[in-house]
């Protein structure tokens, strides 16, 4: 960095600090360019540090080393058909490209450290080309040690994340303790007396010294930034580009010293989110109805700067009217809400609208799943937003529900007093729990007959649950015939209000190939590069697999930054014959 006047220049400016845009920091970097990353709020890791920390990479290295069957082409047909023609070829090209090389350079080169979940499907099974596995990623456990007091700046992951709320663990250890896969008690045992018996860490915090999941990986980018002395700005509110010749050449930014000019020579990359903690934009771009609150991302950290920014100076954009849609359940005292993603397969639980009627296969995607509380809410005269998840008393003893763990673990007794009738309702019939949150009890009670029915059978005649590997993977394996199905039939029986929340807005700013910001005109706006959410997702209105939304921030973060280093490649070339001749 040179500075005159106080005035800031670095080659590249990266506005955001989720994964996308602090692995773009890491590739800037080593590609020789001087890198400064700007943080809006306090905390650094964004909606990243919150999330599951997996990478949707098809074709992958881990998975071939360990003898997985996977190809390009394979991945391609699979894309094009869940993308459905909305996405241009060259972007998937691009992504299928460079994805394997992004994680193998990251692995080499920086902190990050990730398995195959091999056990991990594909979201749509359906389709030519999906794998029963081997295609995301997930992020291995990181000693948070290593940053000193810079982890205290992280975001701190969500208590849903968290064993107990407390404990780090990988996706793959989840997913055995909620499968009950052989040897599960054992290892949730090792996890607890771990932290239990880290008494240097326990004297400081309540927090464990590990980190898993999104934390991991936030964590692991961070320090892989301080080795490299890549500085973080934090409480730097980014409001608007600046403009030179037809290019943008750098930042305006707010902070706690006043408004200041950042410029950036080679290149802008934004990686600062979506607009979804905006309600305005809600409410001019999504369906109805549509509440931030209802968001399981950081309250005011994704509200949209990058996008309105953006159409100031004439960006095209897409995909607006969409979210990574995720149903959420808000808990009192916690300042966003939970998604619910695993637990909607648990055997025994059913979501149902205020006639008391399932909609859709509660196993299914949360993408899907909260598109289908739209597409029902609208088609049933606004009945679905809120649904409602019913359990009884075997559910609740065996399995646990957003913050409710199971009882086994956690009973009601321990519960807080005002979570009552706030959080969950419980009632001794069916027809007393549906009077309690006004929904039909005769709807109810023949939804609840036939899931009986169904469990017997194993057969979801309505919606298929548990009728592919998908589905099946968060279910008991232990329930047979179907491990998604279980009859409920013991008082008392439970609700708990669900909401058409998400884990980001998918629409925004429309990039190419190389995630450089396109203007209305069809051609690329100078100097700026878009990639995460505050882009348009290169997957469309699809939810491909587990890590389809940090694979792709991650790998056109990969794509910006070789861009940026080749056109200032060839400019310094183009310099040099010039002065010669």
């Amino acid at each position: 960095m040179s500075a005159s006047h106080n005035k800031q220049i670095y080659d590249v400016v990266i506005v955001g600090s989720g994964a996308g845009a602090m692995s773009a920091a890491v590739f800037a970097a080593d590609k020789g360019q001087s890198v400064l990353v700007v943080e809006k709020t306090d905390k650094y890791g964004g909606t990243s540090a919150l999330s599951g920390g997996g990478i949707w990479i098809p074709n992958n290295h881990y998975f071939r080393n360990k003898g997985g069957n996977d190809s390009y082409e394979l991945a391609m047909q699979y894309l094009q058909h869940s993308t459905g023609g909305r996405v241009e070829s060259e972007r998937l090209k691009a992504y299928l490209d460079n994805a394997p090389e992004m994680i193998r350079y990251l692995e080499v080169n920086s902190r990050v450290s990730y398995a195959v979940a091999e056990k991990y499907p594909d979201y749509y099974q359906h389709l030519e080309g999906a794998l029963p596995g081997g295609r995301t990623l997930d992020p291995e456990l990181f000693d948070t040690s290593v940053l000193g007091d810079e982890v205290e700046n992280q975001r701190k992951a969500s208590p849903s994340t968290l064993l107990m709320g407390k404990i780090a663990w990988t996706a793959r250890d989840a997913h055995k303790a909620m499968a009950r896969e052989s040897g599960w008690r054992w290892m949730l045992i090792k996890l607890m007396l771990r932290y239990k018996f880290d008494f240097k860490q326990r004297k400081k915090t309540r927090r464990d010294k590990r980190a898993g999941l999104g934390g991991s990986l936030v964590a692991a980018l961070r320090q892989s930034m301080r080795d490299r002395n890549i500085p973080l700005w934090l409480n730097t509110d980014f409001t608007d580009f600046v403009m030179e010749n037809d290019k943008v050449a750098g930042i305006r930014v707010t902070t706690q010293q006043g408004e200041q000019t950042i410029y950036a020579r080679k290149g802008v990359i934004m990686g600062s989110g979506g607009f979804e903690q905006n309600q305005m934009l809600r409410d001019k771009y999504l369906a109805k109805p549509s509440r931030k609150e209802w968001s399981a991302t950081p309250p005011n950290a994704n509200t949209g700067a990058a996008l309105v920014a953006g159409q100031k100076l004439g960006a095209a954009t897409d995909l607006l009217d969409w979210c990574w849609w995720a149903p959420t359940i808000s808990v009192p005292r916690e300042d966003k809400a939970r998604g619910v993603f695993a637990e909607r397969a648990f055997p025994g639980a059913i979501v149902v609208d205020d006639n008391g009627q399932r909609f859709f296969n509660e196993a299914a995607p949360y993408l899907e799943f909260g598109d289908a509380m739209y597409r029902n809410h609208q088609a049933s005269g606004g009945k679905s937003i809120p649904a409602w998840v019913i359990f009884d008393a075997s559910f609740r003893f065996n399995y646990a529900m957003g913050p409710l763990m199971p009882g086994q673990i956690m009973p009601d007794s321990r519960l807080p007093k005002d979570w009552h009738n706030n959080l969950y309702w419980k009632a001794d019939s069916l027809d007393e729990l549906a009077s309690s949150i006004n929904i039909s009890a005769s709807g109810l009670k023949d939804t609840v007959a036939k899931m009986n029915h169904f469990a017997q059978t194993g057969v979801d005649e309505d919606f298929d649950r548990g009728g592919n590997v998908f589905d099946r993977y968060y279910g008991d394996l232990n329930i047979k015939p179907n491990p998604c199905l279980a009859p409920i039939n013991k008082g008392p029986f439970y609700a708990m209000r669900m909401d058409a929340g998400d884990i980001g807005s998918k629409g925004g700013l429309l990039t190419d190939e190389y995630a450089r910001v396109i203007g209305e005109s069809g051609s690329p706006i100078k100097g700026l590069y878009a990639i995460g959410n505050c882009s348009a997702s290169v997957m469309g209105t699809s939810y491909p697999g587990a890590g389809a939304t940090l694979g792709p921030a991650m790998t056109f973060g990969y794509i910006a930054a070789n861009h940026i280093a080749s056109q200032a490649s060839e400019a310094d070339t183009s310099e040099q014959h010039q002065s010669v001749a």
